[in-house]
């Protein structure tokens, strides 16, 4: 069922202003500070393995991101999320492009292996991977396929016993047992490089805010209020402003407030 979206989690993070450890690719993670910046949150951006326990013992959230990774900075990822893991704060994974090689599948199967998280985002393409589906992927992007994208989410949420988020012209967030489908958001998203990767690091900063029993909340509004930023930056624009929508975009997420999520909010329920 259709319902409206209740705004629990984006004052809290203008609030708290929580640090975010992002451990993410070169391509992203300038858009991603900004991103985290507009939000309210602080991000902290390194993949050295030589500080990678201090600073996953002050942090808020860590987000892994495989999106450029190497050999040296696998070996920090599983070292900060171990530490995350022990020091109870969230961790979210971002596969990207995992069936593309052989190596970020291996890569990712190790991170789950050694790590738990609480949060994994990826398009279709990653997630059916996940779910050990013959998915048709190329490179990072979503691919062709047929299959029950809830369904999909459900088993990976269960599997991995976290939430997981299904980026598309529909989001689908599932913890295993419950759905959220979220249809907010704009076709220029995969027009512009990292847009995915920040989606990445705003689900960090949500749940860092919340308890872990409310990720999945936390994780649903995470989804709504990047998707409705991405809706509103378009207004007005033509439709191949690229380079305008990436402006627009970190300005909506600066000006974005519970009462715009809860208004425009389109969310329902199963």
């Amino acid at each position: 069922m259709g319902i409206n979206m209740k705004s629990n989690y984006l004052e809290q993070i203008r609030q708290q202003n929580p640090l975010i450890y992002n451990m993410t690719n070169v391509v992203a993670a300038h858009f991603a500070a900004n991103g985290l910046l507009a939000i309210g949150a602080s991000p902290l951006m390194s993949t050295a393995i030589e500080e990678a326990e201090s600073l996953a013992k002050i942090s808020n959230a860590l987000l892994i991101n495989i999106g450029t990774v190497s050999s040296a900075e696998v070996e920090a990822m599983c070292l900060a999320g171990k530490i995350a893991n022990q020091a109870e704060i969230p961790v979210v994974l971002d596969p990207v492009g995992i069936a593309a090689t052989d190596y970020r599948y291996q890569t990712v199967m190790r991170l789950l292996d050694e790590i738990h998280f609480s949060v994994i985002r990826g398009n279709l393409g990653e997630i059916a991977t996940l779910a050990e589906l013959n998915w048709q992927t190329k490179g990072v992007d979503a691919g062709n396929g047929t299959a029950n994208i809830a369904e999909i989410a459900h088993y990976v949420a269960n599997k991995y016993q976290c939430v997981v988020a299904v980026s598309g012209s529909v989001d689908y967030i599932s913890d295993g047992k419950r759905l959220a489908k979220i249809a907010n958001g704009t076709p220029l998203f995969p027009k512009i490089t990292a847009s995915g990767c920040l989606l990445g690091s705003v689900l960090a900063a949500f749940s860092a805010v919340a308890t872990s029993g409310q990720i999945f909340e936390a994780t649903c509004e995470g989804v709504a209020a990047y998707a409705i930023a991405g809706e509103l930056a378009v207004k007005g624009l033509p439709t191949n402003a690229f380079g305008s929508f990436n402006i627009a975009l970190l300005d909506q997420l600066g000006v974005l407030s519970a009462d715009t999520i809860e208004k425009y909010g389109r969310v329902s329920y199963e």
